[in-house]
């Protein structure tokens, strides 16, 4: 922050960026010190308020970039604010090239740091040994992600269960299908921890046993050592609840989580703004697709569906055709030899309806781009819960309602954490989380880690 300060001095006043200076004008860096130096103990404070220092390790460069663009503005628009009640006036650029350096200079230092990290923990340096409680789904999602995450820094010493392994139990990773190694029942936890010298706890039970959750946390607090937990839907809505004292008895209250008021304002102002772009700079592309698809199978170039959108009304979704033109009718057929994840999610990996183009337009996501125009017309946002089909959403169970409440979208949590790998109850509760912590940096940060996995086709088929 110092150095930040020195740049920006040496920028104005000695290379003259901005303008020339004056003879006379110049001011002493002297001038600036004790302003550079509030910037300092500031620029921590609120650094560490916002937990900058304290960053878990799952935490994306996006999530650190943003706490240090806004802590630094603020840090920075604090030191202004107090140099004018001070009457001090000095050349308004140095406090603009000040805060630009800062920033880069900041991020710049904790991506080195990050790269640095990350190459050490890939070689086995200074990894923490974790073990996973709990062998259900949720436990073997955590597993696979850890083992295809070298770059975290965990090593897996093993698995707890009241249930032990089968033979054939085993975590297909990105290399090799992995089998951790079975440690013991959840009562022998705290003896597991003190002989494989565990650094860190991951709790991945069912929802129903709160008990076992429970007597594994005090475990851990026992011998102060750091877990974490896959919370259940309940908990996840915590931030959403309010207690109220009413004749002495407390009563919760869960708000609703619509995107709603100024709320919904931005994010509508945000897909006009984005689809318009995106329409205009891929009207070339759109057009070599549509004759490419007319060139391959015969059939209209678009595809349109009744989807059910926000509230559970009606719409039709417009993609580019990837199908030969008797899709649905063979569907049915395929439906009675295929083995989905479940009733809800009805999707193919190698799906014989699909045409050679449609196969690149779907690996690469480009036949969702007629969307765009649904997000133009309000009928769908860029971000938000994937709409499913009116025969999809009548088999809902009550719970998975609550999806409808957020205007379906073309991205979301669901696209970046799976895609089509996803069960349905996954993908639900994904959704709601996206409907409880909205914010536009959500959508921002939602839209560019989509960029990656649209271009690896992580999930797509």
């Amino acid at each position: 922050m110092l150095l930040a300060f020195a740049l920006a001095y040496a920028l104005r006043y000695r290379l003259e960026l901005g303008g020339d200076v004056l003879p006379g004008f110049t001011q002493p860096f002297d001038f600036f010190l004790g302003k550079a130096l509030l910037l300092v103990v500031v620029s921590v404070i609120i650094f560490h308020l916002r937990g900058l220092y304290r960053l878990p390790r799952w935490t994306s460069f996006l999530d650190e970039a943003q706490t240090v663009v806004s802590g630094s503005t603020t840090a920075m628009a604090i030191v202004i604010l107090y140099s004018f009640l001070q009457r001090f006036y000095p050349s308004r650029l140095i406090f603009i090239y000040a805060w630009l350096l800062m920033i880069a200079l900041l991020l710049t230092k904790r991506l080195m740091t990050r790269v640095g990290r990350q190459l050490l923990w890939r070689r086995g340096i200074g990894v923490d040994r974790v073990l996973v409680v709990g062998a259900g789904r949720a436990g073997q999602r955590l597993l696979q992600y850890i083992y295809n995450q070298p770059q975290l820094g965990y090593r897996v010493a093993g698995l707890a269960d009241d249930v032990p392994l089968d033979d054939d139990w085993g975590i297909a990773t990105e290399r090799r299908v992995e089998r951790p190694q079975y440690l013991g029942r959840l009562a022998d936890i705290g003896e597991i921890v003190d002989r494989h010298e565990i650094d860190e706890v991951m709790i991945a039970l069912p929802p129903t046993e709160h008990n076992a959750v429970a007597q594994v946390i005090a475990t851990c607090r026992e011998r102060g050592i750091p877990f974490m937990f896959v919370p259940d839907l309940f908990e996840m809505a915590l931030d959403r609840v309010r207690i109220n004292e009413v004749a002495g008895l407390a009563l919760i209250e869960v708000k609703d989580a619509r995107i709603s008021g100024w709320n919904y304002a931005i994010k509508r102002a945000m897909d006009v703004v984005i689809a318009t772009t995106v329409l205009t700079l891929a009207a070339p592309l759109m057009l070599l697709i549509a004759i490419a698809i007319k060139l391959d199978s015969p059939g209209p170039i678009l595809f349109g569906q009744e989807r059910v959108g926000k509230n559970g009304r009606r719409f039709t979704l417009y993609k580019f055709r990837s199908m030969c033109k008797d899709a649905e009718e063979k569907k049915k057929e395929l439906l009675a030899a295929a083995s989905p994840k479940d009733g809800l999610l009805f999707k193919l990996k190698d799906d014989p309806r699909v045409t050679r183009v449609g196969r690149i337009l779907r690996r690469t996501s480009l036949d969702e781009l007629p969307q765009f125009f649904n997000v133009l017309i309000g009928e769908m946002s860029v971000v938000g819960p994937r709409p499913q089909v009116p025969s999809e959403v009548a088999a809902y169970e009550d719970w998975h309602y609550q999806r409808l409440m957020v205007t379906p979208g073309l991205t979301g949590l669901w696209q970046v954490n799976g895609r089509s790998n996803l069960t349905f109850d996954e993908m639900v509760k994904l959704d709601l989380y996206y409907a409880e912590h909205w914010s536009p940096w959500l959508d921002i940060k939602l839209i560019l880690r989509t960029i990656p996995a649209v271009l690896l086709g992580r999930g797509a088929y």
